[in-house]
């Protein structure tokens, strides 16, 4: 993992939630996750995480939305924490183990997102399409 400071995170949202494609159509506050309702803060990931978050989290999905957040803004706000997954823990900002999470009662809409985008499976795996998104220049760290 690096610890240098991250352009965006990305939340990851499964298709049966569908998310506007375009920032405009996106509500100020989008529905939240059971998992991120019963931990009280929004789930994040790092470009460097995605993959091992859709291994662990979506395998069973075929395709998700990736919703991009630029980090500066939400660092400047205190809003990012780096802790691990339960919130147990807290570490150095991209540190081993150590996700973002976005503590602002659980709001999460257009005035945080600046882009979605899908990823689909390949070949029953997510690693093609990572490779496309980040040779396309939307998923970046």
């Amino acid at each position: 993992m690096s610890d240098s400071k991250p352009n965006y995170v990305y939340k990851l949202v499964p298709a049966s939630s569908p998310v506007s494609l375009h920032i405009s159509e996106i509500p100020a506050k989008l529905p939240v996750s059971s998992l991120d309702q019963e931990s009280g803060f929004i789930h994040l990931s790092t470009s460097l995480q995605i993959a091992n978050t859709l291994k662990w989290f979506f395998a069973q999905d075929n395709s998700v939305f990736v919703l991009r957040l630029p980090y500066d803004k939400l660092e400047e706000e205190k809003l990012i924490r780096w802790e691990d997954p339960k919130a147990e823990a807290c570490g150095p900002r991209g540190g081993e183990g150590m996700f973002p999470h976005l503590y602002n009662g659980l709001k999460l809409g257009r005035d945080e997102v600046d882009l979605v985008k899908v990823l689909t499976q390949i070949d029953g795996t997510w690693d093609k399409s990572i490779e496309n998104a980040i040779n396309d220049g939307w998923l970046e760290y």
